[in-house]
């Protein structure tokens, strides 16, 4: 069950990786062309001498080829981080990634430790359900309204339902991780991979 698990983690994590790649390269692009366009349009390039018309007109075919910060950029970013951040929540869950501090819980025994990080491991899982079902719930209703973003005029809940998926799978994921943290304090054995790793 466990390899099942990791692979699915690991796959949500490529594909989260991937789309944060996207976004970061759009948002370049993005940035480029506003500068692109912003220098084209700036009083210095309007007001050349017409010895240096040829930045001018060099200026002019920029902005003809549609240089300029990408329509809807922040649209698609706010989708894409949104589905990133819920694809990510799952290899974090599974290799207890997430930031802790343990200023009081150091001086605590092996056992009380265990029994800390199963009690919030539980109460994690909790969130990220109740999560998924508020995520589901927006989905309906963003589908039902038809509401679609200012600029591309796309719909929603598309993203609700990419974003959804991928907290189905965080859900999924920490369903299994809860359960496996309490196999090991009443079994001993380890069911989780390098738990206890994430500690800061």
């Amino acid at each position: 069950m466990l390899k099942i698990v990791e692979r699915v983690a690991r796959f949500m994590a490529v594909i989260g990786g991937l789309v944060l790649s996207a976004l970061v390269v759009l948002t370049c692009v993005s940035v480029l062309g506003r500068g692109l366009n912003s220098l084209a349009h700036s009083d210095a390039v309007e007001g050349m001498s017409r010895k240096m018309r040829s930045m001018k007109h060099l200026a002019d075919r920029l902005v003809e080829a549609g240089v300029g910060p990408i329509n809807g950029d922040f649209e698609i970013l706010e989708a894409g981080v949104a589905f990133a951040i819920f694809a990510f929540l799952p290899i974090c869950q599974l290799y207890g990634s997430h930031a802790t501090v343990d200023i009081f819980t150091n001086a605590l025994p092996r056992k009380a430790n265990k029994l800390l990080i199963t009690f919030w491991e539980i109460i994690l899982t909790v969130v990220i359900v109740l999560i998924t079902v508020r995520l589901f719930a927006g989905l309906e209703s963003k589908y039902a309204y038809g509401d679609t973003t200012f600029l591309l005029q796309f719909p929603i809940w598309w993203s609700y339902a990419l974003s959804f998926f991928a907290a189905c799978v965080a859900s999924l994921v920490g369903i299994y991780c809860a359960l496996a943290r309490v196999a090991e304090v009443v079994t001993g054995r380890r069911f989780m991979p390098y738990s206890e790793e994430a500690v800061h």
